[in-house]
């Protein structure tokens, strides 16, 4: 567990506000407790799921909400990284300093924040159903060429 004192920011108000699944609510504060001094979590999907019970497709889920969000960021596979606002650290120091270096686009103290989310959002399904659109016409074009060639075969006698 982490005995890190120190955030940024308390965010709960706000984190209330964006309406996120409870699977994500659920994995930010586990990767939360688990992450070192600045954010960063060494964990991966399987590790998480255990943790909550929670299956890989509802991990992934989650950590999808947290990205969408700001909240959490995949650096690469098994390790991710805290919103620097939401992060603990060893200072009030090491927070502020965090918090300054990081891009303006990422804060969470945005006036914008919670519509910027819902955008995100509503951006990734609008691409997803775009995704699958492609993937049911690729789909019936591949059954109306089978059909066209089995309507092309002539019986041999």
């Amino acid at each position: 567990m982490s005995t890190l004192k120190w955030s940024a920011t308390n965010a709960d108000g706000l984190l209330a506000d964006l309406d996120l699944p409870p699977a994500a609510y659920r994995a930010l504060l586990k990767l939360r407790a688990r992450s070192e001094a600045g954010g960063r979590i060494a964990m991966d999907q399987g590790t998480l799921g255990e943790l909550l019970g929670l299956s890989r497709p509802s991990v992934n889920a989650a950590l999808r909400e947290l990205e969408l969000a700001k909240l959490v960021k995949k650096v690469r596979n098994g390790v991710y990284q805290i919103n620097p606002m939401l992060a603990g650290y060893n200072s009030p120091e090491d927070a502020l300093d965090a918090v300054k270096a990081m891009p303006k686009a990422d804060r969470l103290d945005s006036k914008t924040y919670v519509k910027d989310y819902h955008r995100a959002v509503a951006a990734y399904q609008d691409q997803l159903a775009e995704q699958r659109k492609k993937r049911a016409a690729v789909a019936a074009a591949k059954k109306a060429a089978a059909a066209k060639r089995r309507g092309s075969l002539h019986a041999v006698s």
